[in-house]
């Protein structure tokens, strides 16, 4: 038996080793998936609240198109602004949700325009909670994935 303190060993810093391709690409992939499932519930949800059936985004071959594009695209930001920028948290702190908020322009759009066949109130909605959904889920897989440094860089 040891007679060895515990806090002794616990006062240490936890240092988090980063993860290898294969682990960025296998919670690249979780991340996907989540939030392809998220997206699903959500186009049963708008569909139950009166969405077209018709309405072409809010069918699986759509959202998770955009889906996997979208985290994609957005991991590669991420690990652009990871690598180059001297506070990446702050960065990310103010881009991710302006990125958010440009998303949306596309669907607002569909209010006022009838370029899209089908598209009504209860399918708008739900394409808009579709993105701050892939959002929610993309950050927390790109804080696992590719992790920020928690110090500034000089």
């Amino acid at each position: 038996m040891s007679t060895q303190s515990s806090s002794a060993t616990s006062s240490a810093p936890a240092v988090r080793s980063k993860p290898g391709r294969a682990a960025v690409a296998g919670l690249l992939l979780a991340g996907i998936v989540v939030a392809s499932i998220a997206n699903a519930l959500i186009a049963f949800a708008a569909r139950a609240a009166g969405a077209s059936s018709e309405f072409q985004p809010l069918q699986p071959g759509a959202f998770i198109t955009f889906t996997v594009l979208g985290l994609l695209v957005g991991a590669a930001g991420w690990a652009v602004i990871r690598r180059r920028a001297t506070d990446p948290r702050a960065v990310l702190s103010w881009l991710v949700p302006v990125v958010l908020v440009v998303s949306f322009v596309p669907d607002l759009l569909m209010f006022v325009s009838d370029y899209t066949p089908h598209a009504d109130t209860a399918g708008i909605i739900g394409l808009l909670v579709m993105h701050v959904a892939v959002a929610a889920v993309a950050v927390a897989t790109y804080l696992r994935a590719l992790p920020l440094h928690t110090t500034a860089r000089s």
